[in-house]
């Protein structure tokens, strides 16, 4: 009886140890960082520092918001790429370093989609030509004209070559035939001081970090990229109105390295859904004119690789 009781044992704890070993659904047990690709000020570092105190209020850790701007998002992607797929590391993911950035520079050290768990969609914000008073134009017709008129006279600010700010500036000129003299920073964050400051006269920029500006009248909005005119502009035109082909949105997500496990997944993609749900929160959403459309996990890893199929073209033809 007592070798059948051994015997027993061992072939119970074989069985045991050959079961798969379930994820620690007690995380977070310490801090999480949330990456951010571009320096504080711009429309994900305001996203990612709303969401971090909601997680951190949640889930009872604090979710640390860190910016590492630099190289069209790519320092920061690659930073999330190499990090263990423990859940400890995040980034509020755009379409920068995941949609243009891979197709601009081909030596990008990750894949967008492979490399990487596309968790939380958060929402999309759209690009505005923004113009300082003393561009002196009365709507994008009128601009249009004076900088035919002037060839690299007008000079605009955006936040990095291969930024979706630079792609659609030279989709404008494509198509425009205006020249303009492109001044590339680190991120929207120092361009928009630069703006305000009157040393760059145009921005081709996210809405939401320039609509207090646009309340004072130091920015004139003379178009946005969206399909249809946004709530957040509703006075301003769309390029499309204007006869021009430009049309893009900005997505905001939540990702994470590949291969954090499942259960830790569903944890924070249940967390933040319910964050985004939350009165205020859905209330500065919409002060920023940031677009939520809920998607599953699977649907917003299928959106991101959807999305890199559509910038080729463009990011293609902004590079030659």
């Amino acid at each position: 009886m007592h070798r059948r009781t051994l015997l027993a044992t061992a072939i119970a704890a074989l069985a045991t140890a050959a079961l798969p070993v379930a994820a620690d659904t007690a995380w977070p047990e310490r801090p999480v960082r949330i990456l951010v690709s571009f320096p504080p000020g711009g429309s994900s570092d305001l996203v990612a520092r709303l969401l971090s105190e909601k997680l951190s209020a949640q889930l009872g850790q604090q979710f640390v918001v860190e910016n590492k701007p630099g190289a069209a998002g790519t320092v920061a992607a690659s930073a999330l790429q190499q990090a263990a797929p423990d859940g400890y590391t995040l980034m509020l993911s755009n379409l920068t370093p995941f949609n243009v950035a891979p197709i601009r520079f081909p030596d990008t050290p990750y894949d967008p989609i492979d490399d990487f768990d596309h968790i939380t969609y958060v929402g999309t914000v759209h690009l505005g030509l923004f113009a300082a008073p003393s561009v002196d134009t009365a709507d994008l017709a009128a601009f249009v004209e004076k900088a035919k008129a002037e060839p690299g006279f007008y000079e605009y600010g955006s936040s990095g070559v291969g930024s979706w700010g630079h792609i659609i500036a030279e989709q404008f000129q494509a198509e425009t035939g205006a020249e303009l003299f492109h001044i590339p920073y680190k991120g929207s964050g120092p361009m928009r001081l630069d703006f305000m400051s009157g040393v760059v006269p145009m921005i081709f920029d996210a809405v939401p970090q320039n609509l207090p500006a646009v309340q004072d009248g130091s920015a004139i909005p003379l178009a946005v990229s969206a399909p249809a005119r946004i709530a957040s502009l509703p006075e301003v035109p769309t390029f499309v109105e204007a006869g021009y082909d430009i049309v893009a949105e900005n997505w905001l997500g939540v990702s994470a390295p590949a291969g954090v496990a499942d259960e830790i997944k569903a944890k924070l993609d249940t967390a933040l859904t319910a964050a985004m749900e939350m009165d205020d929160v859905k209330a500065q959403f919409d002060t920023w004119g940031l677009i939520r459309e809920p998607k599953t996990s699977d649907e917003f890893s299928a959106y991101v690789a959807d999305q890199l199929t559509k910038w080729t073209p463009l990011v293609t033809a902004a590079s030659q």
